[in-house]
């Protein structure tokens, strides 16, 4: 399997051209190189997150020990169910954030929703979905679901009436459609978040007030909030 598999991923669509980003998104700013990947500078283990042994198995198998340093400074936080505000560089392992902490926190239900994540690109989703899918290979009962447009939307309805996925990641524009046609519930959701929130919010536009109305129907159930962003020009 090739080394890109093998890695953490964090999903950046821009990379700042002072410094470039390592092709893994997992580990530390300060790292060095050993055998083609990186090692933390940190010296706790993902065990040190007391995360669920199936999550913890699928990190084994993927050979890191190691958390980055946001993963060190964000996953405690987030497990512990506080609203998170995760900023950092392009490669940093901001994604790995936010699924290992929902997983973490994930008590499935059929039927029901529990974690929302909103993409501003349908490359985003598509990525991120497969990372829920990697991290939860040995939890069986979980489902994971995407959905964005230029796909079929009767595809999706269907998806969502006949085998409603826990865990739920979009674009808005889709997603704001399945809601107000009333296939996507989101009484259930717990955990929501945002990737890449100043792309998603500094939209202007009719699609924006999109975003507000999806936002709206989580946040007003007070749900636990995980935003990220990435390095901000000032």
């Amino acid at each position: 399997m090739a080394d890109a598999e093998n890695d953490l991923l964090d999903y950046e669509e821009e990379e700042e051209a002072t410094e470039p980003a390592p092709t893994d998104g997992a580990l530390a700013p300060q790292k060095k190189e050993v055998k083609g990947a990186y090692v933390s500078i940190h010296s706790s283990g993902f065990r040190d997150f007391l995360l669920k042994p199936e999550i913890l198995r699928a990190i084994i198998d993927c050979g890191f020990e190691h958390p980055s340093e946001v993963q060190h400074e964000c996953i405690p936080q987030a497990v512990l169910g506080m609203d998170v505000l995760c900023q950092a560089k392009s490669g940093m392992g901001k994604t790995a954030v936010f699924v290992l902490a929902t997983l973490q926190q994930l008590e499935p239900v059929d039927g029901q929703v529990s974690v929302l994540v909103l993409c501003h690109t349908r490359e985003l989703a598509f990525q991120i979905s497969k990372e829920y899918e990697r991290f939860s290979k040995y939890l069986p009962n979980v489902r994971v679901g995407v959905f964005f447009g230029g796909m079929s939307i009767q595809k999706d309805e269907e998806t969502l009436k006949n085998k409603t996925p826990h865990i739920v990641v979009g674009t808005p524009g889709r997603i704001l459609a399945l809601i107000k046609n009333k296939h996507l519930n989101l009484r259930n959701v717990k955990n929501f978040i945002l990737d890449e929130c100043d792309k998603m919010l500094e939209e202007l536009g009719e699609l924006s007030g999109g975003k507000l109305y999806v936002v709206g129907q989580v946040s007003a159930k007070k749900k636990k909030w995980i935003n990220l962003l990435p390095t901000l020009s000032s």
